[in-house]
């Protein structure tokens, strides 16, 4: 009996066009994978479709499938497609956005905007952004990123150049540039790079102009992408992004959706989880050292319990002047300091 309703059941069949090269979409297969762990199974297919073809794919032409959700190849004619014959579908790409598809993905300029206070966690007066030109992620993530600025602080500009820019023209070329830009900049200035392989690309340009990273130059870039991050000297810095709760929120939005469910919003932005710290940004941009002694002590110790007298014990000095140090280089006391710092473990647990 329990043989032929196995045999009976007919598993839905469903598309995935992710490409896997990148770790941001490797997480949200991981995440997909985790929602049908907890669910019924699909029938699945993984597809890198290009999207440059001038006709649609072979496959897509005859696929009779009962939905897809998309990262990538979503062209206007793939979209009109899906529309036509009425397949269920979902959109993690907003280059091609349509009101018809819903929409899920990073908040991009929740993630500037995080980037953001990493660096003035670090006490950075000058702010600076690399990323590229025609990718509508990478503005979102440079304007969250300038629009955090408090007063005070001081957007330094941007170096933006086409995605495709090594193929087009010389990569030393486009290296000489950005090394130029660099030097350019006032010092100590934060950057943040609008994904770790263009923040690879900054620390490689420091090192080339012989600029001191973090010292003169902190670089933070977006993923995590562990290798990527490790491949850099010194290693970076990087946001990480809700990819695993995109890919989770996706299936269970196509299973509804292939229910013959409405989606409850047209667009849903996932915030990032939070930073990973590692030696691109480990330093505080101030040349005080009863300060910086200060401010590492209450971030190494801050989840055990210390309060500011036994700040004052490690690094002897008045509290007069250990508060009025904190308001002029972080805009609050050191107790706030150590609220900050409790509450980011907190929402680090949570996360």
């Amino acid at each position: 009996m329990i043989d032929q309703l196995l045999a009976m059941t007919r598993y839905p069949h469903v598309a995935l066009l992710i490409e896997t090269a990148s770790i941001h979409a490797r997480h949200i297969l991981r995440g997909i994978a985790r929602y049908l762990n907890a669910h019924e199974p699909w029938s699945l297919v993984v597809l890198e479709y290009s999207g440059v073809e001038e006709s649609l794919p072979r496959w897509l032409r005859n696929w009779r499938g009962d939905g897809l959700i998309c990262r990538l190849g979503l062209t206007p004619r793939l979209i009109e497609h899906l529309r036509q014959q009425k397949v269920p579908a979902v959109n993690l790409d907003d280059f091609h956005s349509n009101p018809w598809l819903p929409l899920i993905r990073s908040d991009d300029a929740a993630i500037g905007r995080l980037a953001a206070e990493h660096l003035r966690q670090r006490c950075f007066r000058h702010f600076a952004f690399c990323g590229f030109r025609e990718l509508e992620w990478s503005r979102q993530r440079r304007e969250g990123f300038r629009n955090a600025l408090k007063s005070g602080e001081i957007f330094c500009g941007a170096y933006e150049s086409a995605w495709d820019s090594w193929r087009s023209r010389s990569w030393e070329r486009e290296q000489e540039d950005i090394e130029h830009w660099l030097g350019s900049l006032p010092k100590p200035v934060g950057v943040l790079a609008c994904n770790d392989g263009r923040g690879r690309h900054v620390v490689d340009a420091c090192r080339r102009a012989n600029l001191a990273v973090p010292e003169e130059v902190a670089v933070i870039g977006v993923d995590d992408d562990a290798l990527l991050c490790e491949l850099c000297n010194p290693p970076l810095s990087s946001v990480i992004t809700s990819a695993e709760r995109i890919g989770y929120e996706a299936a269970a939005l196509l299973d509804r959706l292939m229910e013959g469910g409405q989606p409850p919003l047209r667009q849903k932005l996932i915030p990032p989880l939070g930073v990973r710290t590692r030696q691109s940004t480990d330093v505080l941009a101030v040349d005080d050292p009863e300060f910086t002694a200060a401010v590492r002590c209450i971030r190494e110790h801050a989840c055990r319990g210390i309060r500011v007298r036994d700040v004052l014990q490690q690094v002897p000095q008045s509290r007069t002047l250990l508060e009025r140090k904190f308001r002029q280089y972080l805009g609050h006391s050191p107790q706030a300091e150590i609220r900050a710092v409790q509450l980011r473990r907190v929402q680090q647990l949570l996360a």
